[in-house]
């Protein structure tokens, strides 16, 4: 993503309060020490998060995790048991729902079927009683900023399901909110329409410059779209980072095989140095080598996650004494530019290595039933301690 503090401002949609120069606040957002409970049951567990002025940030969690939950309280649809949350150092606790500055933009797009579309944008404007000519004025600006002028007399029924997440948007960025909340934004659209419109609309709340925090369980979306992303299960933040610490440094089993596919291989420290660390696993016939030390003592259990794009196939067996084993090709998933191999080893562990076409031509595209061997770099394993 590019520098939203340096985005253009769209004409008649930048969002009160904000500006075109200088850097965002870091705390424009603060979710502190939120609970909420519903009967017996802790949706949400203390939770602390900092979002930046004019970041687009994910929360990204299985059904359940409490994601869904936080954001309705942001937006006030749901009351907090305990904590508070502050927008722009406003305390939220006090306002009802439509005097926040939020606007929140479900996963079912909520537009008035009998209403043309221009109708559905103005919608909230009419109801704050904006005058006609503003009215008018910024409507046009924000199906402007959407691409959907020439459909502003159509009813929602005569778009495409692209279309129409446009209009939604549209609707809820006339408003000039400080902050845009995004429920499960592309769980309507199907794949290669969700893949593309993922860019258009980073690119529209990139040019707006609006505060954005949208939930998702789709890791693709999250990944693609968010600055930073927060991982939640059961009701908790297990991981925050940006997409790509949190993809190659996961901080637990969780993170590892919740982001993305990886491999674990469990095993106990034999040896800790400051610049790495051996470890040795009843599934490989050597020893695991990272290339970095831990905290921990000696005989400590730990999980070796490797990615699957960092594992390599061979026909003969690796040089070296650490990070290799053998075994025999059960299933092979052809992906267009990479095959997935998936590879039992000798110990019963099955494997699963991501390869270029590239690479599988150089090795004579190992076939269901031949015996090859897996490899990877010290640089390619993470040690997980939880």
């Amino acid at each position: 993503m590019s520098d939203q503090s340096s985005a253009p401002a769209a004409a008649g949609v930048l969002p009160s309060g904000a500006s075109t120069a200088g850097t965002a606040a870091d705390n424009f957002v603060q979710v502190v020490d939120v609970v909420k409970k519903f009967g017996e049951t802790t949706a949400v567990k203390n939770v602390n998060l900092a979002v930046r002025k004019g970041e687009l940030f994910a929360l990204l969690g299985s059904s359940g995790c409490g994601k869904s939950t936080l954001l309705r309280m942001l937006a006030g649809l749901e009351s907090i048991t305990s904590g508070k949350i502050l927008i722009d150092g406003e305390d939220l606790a006090t306002l009802p729902p439509y005097r926040r500055p939020v606007n929140m933009m479900f996963q079912s797009y909520a537009l008035f079927p009998h209403m043309t579309v221009e109708s559905n944008v103005g919608f909230g404007l009419r109801q704050e009683g904006v005058k006609k000519g503003e009215l008018q004025d910024r409507v046009a600006a924000a199906l402007e900023l959407v691409q959907m002028s020439r459909y502003a007399k159509r009813k929602p029924h005569q778009l495409s399901g692209g279309q129409q997440q446009r209009v939604a948007l549209a609707r809820s960025l006339v408003k000039r909110p400080k902050l845009l909340l995004l429920d499960e934004p592309m769980s309507a659209l199907d794949k290669q329409i969700r893949q593309r419109t993922q860019i258009e609309l980073v690119n529209i709340l990139e040019k707006v410059g609006v505060t954005c925090i949208m939930v998702t369980h789709d890791q693709e979306e999250a990944m693609t779209m968010a600055g930073r992303l927060a991982v939640m299960s059961e009701g908790e933040i297990v991981q925050l980072g940006t997409p790509n610490q949190v993809y190659e440094y996961p901080n637990s089993r969780f993170s590892a095989e919740f982001i993305g596919s990886t491999n674990l291989f469990a095993g106990n420290v034999v040896e800790d140095e400051p610049d790495h660390v051996y470890v040795e696993s009843p599934e490989l016939p050597v020893r695991l080598y990272v290339n970095h030390g831990i905290t921990g003592p000696l005989g400590m259990p730990v999980t070796i996650s490797v990615r699957p794009e960092r594992i390599a196939l061979t026909r003969k067996p690796p040089e070296g004494t650490y990070n290799w084993g053998r075994g025999v090709v059960m299933n092979v998933a052809y992906m267009g530019g990479y095959s997935l191999y998936h590879v039992k080893l000798d110990s019963g562990k099955t494997v699963v290595a991501n390869v270029s076409s590239l690479a599988i031509s150089e090795i004579e595209s190992p076939a269901f039933g031949d015996e090859v061997y897996v490899r990877w770099s010290a640089s390619a394993g993470v040690v997980l301690t939880s």
